[in-house]
């Protein structure tokens, strides 16, 4: 707090996007005609601070000055949104009056939304605000006492939780706790213990299906974009769902950039890391703000960002808007959403595996003959083109590894001696780790994620083995990207194998597992 008499300075955090930004909070009183203002770049939320400030305020004990209040939030470019700002401003407002010390303000930021009786309310993004509190050099943070736990997931920076800003301002001054904050204690002591996680589905819970296993397997191991089309009932859904039970664990860094996208989309329910990689599952009506984010005022975190570092399942992908299956091409590639408005532009991270089931045509029942009497496909080739046609050519393009499935024999049904996904995922495991030690010195770590520059200039297919490739180029078999990612997938299957390169052999099933012969997918 400066020395300059009416003026009270606290610091705390706007969010933009998914990063947190530290923003000096200013406040002056001054002798003029009764009135607040905000000046910075601010927003309606931030802008009705001052009814839940003064409210807070004066419930809380802390005086409101009966002065023109000037709020000043810097830097003044930065778009101010959402009530976080609520305590630092009614912090900077009581310091104005003497009420708060202020060497006990200086050196600390603060985090949260004011209820009208002086309570702290849980905030979105606490996990982002701390960290961008630790990236600015300060050491302490205060956050309300329901985001503690999710603030503590933060190193190397103090945070402190209270229930009431009564208890905070209190602490401020050295004074004991005061009712309010003992009885808010109380009440959260008595709130419900949190649910354990959901289980996570087992892959032997899956009958037959033996080349999409192998799919799912060789998906997992390279990081790949998958497609599955087969008639209803197959368990297309089933292997989708069972896919991030073979994924590794998240690392320290990936676990923090999933749960702070969760934070700041508030659909983070516990205060602990996510460690295992989310599966996002939206509904075919879903829009294209919802997909890849957006929509008017702030924009919203789409699905595509949920679903960072984990699994983006689309289920009957033919009927999702053209829009919204189009919008998915450049998250593919660069593993990031951008999205602009005229005053900022604001990126997501959208980093995923992208998993598509679709029927093989809009009655659901071309399996090749194999469905029995009474459930043939009714209809024409120009109708099952037309309903598979729905997912363009360049998203189909994007997609290293598709799969036909048909429905199970009774056998195959009564099999029980399917592999469990531990069994699974361990292989997967020691592939992604043959993978690392390769590209150890690059910023890659799994075979999915490499350029295809890199891939051909660095590490290229030998001999034999780069003929199929070159001869399906040649006979416009394959685009350009299409090469690189089977080059991709055929490094995948050399790693599960165990092998150093890839031979002939693996390019083959990298190959067949780019058209399985469905005549449905572009090159």
């Amino acid at each position: 707090m400066s020395s300059v008499e009416g003026l009270g300075r606290t610091r705390g955090v706007v969010l933009l996007g998914v990063e947190g930004h530290v923003v000096d909070v200013e406040a002056h009183v001054y002798q003029a005609v009764v009135g607040f203002s905000v000046v910075g770049l601010a927003d309606k939320a931030v802008g009705e601070s001052r009814d839940r400030s003064r409210s807070a305020l004066l419930n809380s004990g802390l005086p409101w000055p009966t002065l023109r209040i000037t709020i000043g939030l810097s830097p003044a470019w930065l778009p101010k949104r959402g009530p976080t700002l609520d305590l630092p401003v009614a912090l900077a407002i009581a310091a104005t009056q003497g009420a708060l010390p202020a060497d006990a303000l200086a050196g600390t930021v603060f985090v949260g939304e004011l209820g009208l009786d002086g309570r702290l309310r849980p905030v979105r993004g606490v996990l982002v605000a701390a960290l961008a509190a630790r990236a600015a050099g300060v050491r302490s943070l205060v956050v309300p006492a329901a985001n503690l736990a999710e603030a503590e997931l933060v190193s190397d920076i103090s945070v402190a939780g209270f229930h009431t800003l009564a208890g905070l301002a209190a602490q401020l001054r050295d004074d004991p706790p005061p009712e309010i904050e003992l009885a808010a204690q109380l009440d959260a002591g008595s709130a419900p213990a949190r649910r354990p996680p959901a289980p996570v589905p087992d892959l032997r819970d899956v009958r037959g299906q033996l080349p999409a296993r192998g799919a799912l397997e060789l998906a997992a191991a390279g990081a790949h974009h998958v497609a599955m089309v087969g008639p209803p009932g197959v368990g297309k859904t089933m292997l989708a769902e069972r896919l991030p039970g073979l994924l590794p664990q998240l690392a320290e860094q990936a676990a923090l950039e999933v749960t702070a996208v969760h934070s700041v989309a508030g659909t983070l329910t516990a205060g602990e890391l996510i460690r295992v990689p989310p599966f996002v599952a939206p509904h075919h009506t879903a829009t294209f703000a919802a997909m890849v984010g957006g929509g008017s005022g702030v924009p919203r975190i789409g699905q595509v960002s949920l679903a960072h570092h984990g699994v983006l399942f689309l289920d009957e992908a033919p009927e999702f808007d053209a829009n919204a299956m189009e919008a998915l091409r450049q998250p593919l590639e660069s593993g990031t959403v951008v999205i602009a408005r005229a005053a900022f532009t604001v990126r997501y991270p959208a980093r995923f595996q992208l998993v598509l089931a679709m029927n093989p045509c809009a009655c659901g029942n071309d399996d090749s003959g194999r469905l029995g009497a009474g459930r043939r496909c009714v209809c024409t080739a120009t109708q099952r083109r037309r309903y598979l046609g729905r997912v363009s050519g360049p998203l189909l393009d994007r997609i290293d590894v598709r799969v036909a499935l048909s429905r199970p024999s009774a056998a195959e049904l009564a099999d029980a001696s399917a592999e469990e996904t531990a069994a699974v995922a361990a292989r997967v495991r020691e592939a992604r780790e043959r993978a690392a030690r390769r590209y150890a010195g690059t910023p890659y770590r799994v075979n999915g994620e490499v350029p295809g520059p890199v891939l051909r200039r660095r590490f290229p297919l030998r001999g034999e083995a780069a003929v199929p490739i070159e001869s399906a180029v040649s006979r416009g078999l394959l685009s350009a990207r299409g090469a690189d990612r089977v080059a991709r997938v055929a490094w995948t299957v050399a790693d599960l194998a165990g092998r150093d390169a890839p031979t002939l052999t693996d390019v083959g099933t990298a190959l067949a597992y780019r058209d399985p012969g469905t005549g449905a997918w572009a090159a």
